[in-house]
């Protein structure tokens, strides 16, 4: 038997992305929103993240539009004071609980976890095997089409011979007993949050192999806060090193010169840009690791040797392989955020995901033409290159949410927006000449980063 449900919208997928989207439609439209996720809580891939991860940006960029994600406080010591305050994975869990159970208390939101959703409004529980329909006709939101690939739900990309002793990341926090060597896998930040969690937990920097296929950029997390003299100063960085670049690579380069991007190794210049933050004490611990392996893909872990793309190389019989190496963003064709069929969220302008599905939800609650949304809010690439990065920024530009009065009048006011200028700071002599000197140069720098990325199109699935 199957129950019939109703709704004006059906969400699939209960993480940032849907969470912040449902938030700001409920806000400000008087409807009804199913939602359905196959996980037991809200809060997506947060629920199956390593026990040690905290949030790479600033609490105050990520969550819901209605309801700030932890204190908006700086942290008063350790390597980061003065910066604004990240939240651990068990702090964000919490955090979209009570989210959750604000919107159920509102009557608006009706909520189906552990659910596998079919498609054609219809869904199933996991649990009961019972099976739901949504009668009518809901508008469908895909809050999923963008979701992470994390090591705990995916399995390694390469072989695992018997006796080799292979982890995810998720489990590195339970060994029982140290190996004499630690071999992490993997380019991106959870990669480099094994590392300095080891190394911060007194693992020898000797101990540790760290195979990296390729080298990373990272943005110098000083470079972006909840500050919008600090913010807009970045922004004006940007384009004015885009301004007088002579490729990708020089872009990056004069970045880095402007303190903005990082490289662990800086005679290598990377060629990933997938872009996370990084502090500056982290890039420390990171920079003392010499056993750095660079001859490709991992492909095969054998007891005492791993097999490369480039070479073969020997390890300790009882080491430990440390798999980091998920795919982690997710490279999909660009479609429209709003067709006749369905709501595909996804960022807009910039990286900061949370930001563009609460616009979207917004939007959706305020304006009634499909057309004009997609106008105000084309989507944008996340970015694997520096050639990507590039486009990204570009196509980024294209949203014209602020044209509308009254779209740009509430993102001024949404904390998720990290280019907004709060009121009693807009008149404040650093933040005046940050803007005045991206003003100066954003014309030209956006032009010049087109240039760099006219051959790049964004990844297909």
């Amino acid at each position: 038997m199957v129950e019939s449900l109703g709704a004006d919208y059906l969400v699939v997928g209960a993480g940032a992305a849907g969470m912040a989207f449902t938030d700001a439609l409920t806000e400000h439209a008087d409807v009804t929103v199913l939602i359905v996720d196959r996980r037991h809580a809200p809060g997506g891939h947060w629920l199956d993240a390593y026990p040690f991860v905290r949030l790479h940006q600033a609490s105050s960029f990520y969550g819901v539009a209605s309801t700030l994600l932890g204190d908006g406080r700086l942290q008063p010591a350790g390597p980061e004071a003065g910066m604004h305050e990240r939240a651990t994975a068990p702090e964000i869990c919490a955090y979209y609980t009570r989210v959750m159970q604000r919107m159920l208390r509102t009557g608006k939101v009706t909520y189906y976890p552990g659910c596998d959703y079919l498609g054609d409004g219809r869904f199933v529980s996991r649990l009961s095997g019972r099976r739901y329909e949504v009668r009518g006709r809901p508008r469908v939101v895909d809050a999923r089409y963008l979701s992470p690939g994390i090591p705990a739900t995916t399995p390694p990309p390469f072989d695992v011979a018997a006796g080799a002793r292979v982890v995810p990341v998720n489990e590195l926090a339970r060994l029982d007993r140290a190996p004499s060597q630690y071999v992490v896998v993997g380019a991106g930040k959870t990669a480099a949050d094994a590392c300095v969690w080891l190394l911060g937990n007194g693992v020898d920097p000797d101990d540790i192999c760290w195979v990296r296929p390729r080298e990373p950029w990272m943005l110098d997390r000083a470079a972006v806060q909840p500050d919008p003299a600090v913010f807009l100063g970045t922004a004006a960085d940007i384009v004015q090193a885009a301004e007088v670049a002579t490729s990708a690579d020089d872009l990056f380069l004069r970045m880095e010169e402007a303190g903005v991007m990082l490289r662990i190794d800086r005679s290598v210049t990377p060629t990933m840009a997938k872009i996370p933050t990084l502090g500056r004490w982290e890039l420390d611990l990171l920079r003392t690791i010499g056993d750095v392996v660079r001859l490709g893909h991992l492909r095969r872990v054998e007891r005492g040797r791993l097999v490369l793309d480039h070479g073969d190389v020997t390890i300790a019989p009882d080491a430990v392989v440390v798999h980091c190496a998920a795919s982690g963003l997710r490279y999909r064709p660009l479609v429209p955020v709003w067709r006749p069929d369905v709501i595909t969220v996804q960022p807009i302008r910039l990286g900061f995901a949370c930001f563009g599905a609460a616009l979207a939800g917004y939007v959706e609650a305020t304006l009634d033409d499909d057309g004009l949304k997609n106008r105000l809010c084309p989507p944008s690439p996340f970015s694997d290159t520096p050639a990507d990065w590039a486009l990204q920024q570009v196509l980024g530009a294209r949203a014209s949410f602020g044209s509308d009065a009254r779209v740009r009048a509430w993102s001024d006011t949404v904390s998720l927006n990290p280019a907004r200028v709060p009121p009693e700071l807009a008149g404040s002599a650093a933040v005046r000449a940050a803007r005045e000197r991206f003003r100066q140069h954003v014309g030209r720098g956006m032009a010049r980063m087109a240039e760099l990325a006219a051959t790049t199109a964004p990844h297909a699935a």
